[in-house]
């Protein structure tokens, strides 16, 4: 589904990504990992396109991003989401409005004008604030919801849009522990039930390790660790974290 072949990056001359070669295959759940200046928020950003790199290929579906016009590499990922560190909510509407919103390019043109979808589009979005765990927020602003409760709410809008790829930064960062375990159960049931491949970044090794199918592990801007989604070794701990 994706394919990065010798991916490089440089800011003022200093090399921050050196010669990056992987591949995400549809459906995968992949935690990438790394000590703070390993370049993972960097590749991160570039993988999401928030970022350009200095050269390299970037494959999506067979087409090269890199050589695409701005119109068709929009067109390439207009499938995907991209989840913040902190969920990007408009505080004053209802978790219920933030996800109809999501959806303004199913609703016929007449009714977004008046602001009111049909019938159909309110049970849909209400089935997804089901499968997070929100129904019974669904008319709460998002501005009264705990991080955790938002993180979910921003999940919810990743599915209603469709997305076949969810880029998610640092999802359960500044989360207590029961909350962040709620949120990644929430990925986790996306990544399985709706076949969408899910790209984390995070800092949280136990989590990755619990959740992702695979783990990505970044030092000196180069991927030195993939395997399986396990229990890392105090050796591979090592190689990416400095710890055990």
């Amino acid at each position: 589904m994706l394919v990065i072949k010798q991916l490089h990056k440089s800011y003022e001359d200093k090399p921050v990504l050196k010669g990056i070669d992987f591949a995400v295959a549809e459906g995968e759940f992949i935690c990438l990992i790394g000590a703070s200046g390993s370049g993972k928020t960097t590749l991160f950003r570039c993988l999401a396109l928030r970022e350009r790199w200095d050269r390299g290929q970037y494959l999506y579906k067979g087409n090269d991003l890199v050589k695409l016009n701005p119109l068709a590499r929009w067109w390439q990922r207009r499938d995907w989401a991209y989840i913040e560190e902190k969920a990007v909510l408009n505080p004053n509407k209802t978790a219920l409005q933030n996800i109809l919103a999501s959806r303004t390019k199913y609703i016929p043109f007449w009714r977004r004008l008046i602001g009111k979808p049909g019938v159909d589009e309110h049970v849909f979005a209400m089935d997804y604030l089901e499968k997070v765990g929100l129904l019974d927020q669904a008319k709460r602003k998002t501005g009264k919801l705990s991080g955790g409760e938002k993180q979910r709410v921003a999940i919810a809008k990743a599915l209603v849009q469709g997305a076949q790829i969810v880029f998610t930064d640092e999802p359960v960062s500044g989360l207590d522990p029961r909350s962040a375990e709620s949120v990644m159960s929430d990925l986790k049931h996306m990544n399985e039930k709706q076949k969408v491949t899910v790209f984390c970044i995070m800092h949280q090794v136990d989590l990755a390790e619990k959740f992702a199918d695979r783990i990505l592990g970044m030092a000196d801007g180069k991927i030195v660790l993939d395997v399986r989604g396990r229990r890392l070794t105090g050796e591979e701990r090592r190689s990416v974290l400095g710890m055990e």
